[in-house]
């Protein structure tokens, strides 16, 4: 089950409008500058260093691949563990903005996880440490520790853990 907070929408129009409100037009506009160039920077260290710039929480040695698009509404609300690799055009969403209602969750991406490409990650969902999300997937759902993911939406094919770069199944 994802953790959001539902606000409903007040007075006419859908959830969109009026997003200036909630965000503000200018950090918005800053976040959306930074995220942008980040897409297509090839230094890492660069791209970390603007992330934490505009609220996102980076671990140690995080890479995010090119065209990779974070929140630009609520990045503070993205945290990436140590050691995490963020797929070629990978989606982190914090929040959605429905017809009748705004919703806002927090992603939590632990340390070691590899999320492949053209992957979306909604709001409300932690992944595990060691978990492995398969490319194109739709992550809607926790995923537990050193899991494999993949799907749309994701499902849990294998559970497993890690030990120093050996792969140990639970037998199933």
């Amino acid at each position: 089950m994802r953790r959001l907070t539902h606000y409903p929408v007040q007075g006419d129009g859908n959830s969109m409008h009026g997003w200036y409100r909630r965000t503000g037009f200018f950090r918005v506009c800053f976040n959306f500058m930074i995220i942008v160039l980040c897409r297509y920077l090839p230094s890492l260290r660069m791209k970390n260093f603007l992330y934490r710039l505009v609220g996102i929480k980076v671990g140690r040695g995080v890479s995010v691949g090119l065209m990779a698009m974070m929140d630009v509404f609520y990045p503070q609300h993205i945290s990436i563990g140590d050691n995490t690799v963020i797929g070629y055009n990978a989606t982190l969403l914090a929040h959605e903005f429905l017809v009748h209602e705004f919703r806002l969750g927090a992603v939590e991406i632990g340390a070691n996880v590899m999320i492949g490409a053209n992957s979306t990650v909604l709001p409300g969902v932690s992944i595990g440490d060691g978990a492995v999300i398969g490319a194109g997937s739709l992550v809607n759902r926790d995923v537990p520790a050193g899991a494999l993911a993949c799907g749309v939406p994701a499902k849990v094919k294998r559970k497993a853990f890690m030990t120093d770069s050996v792969q140990v199944g639970d037998g199933s």
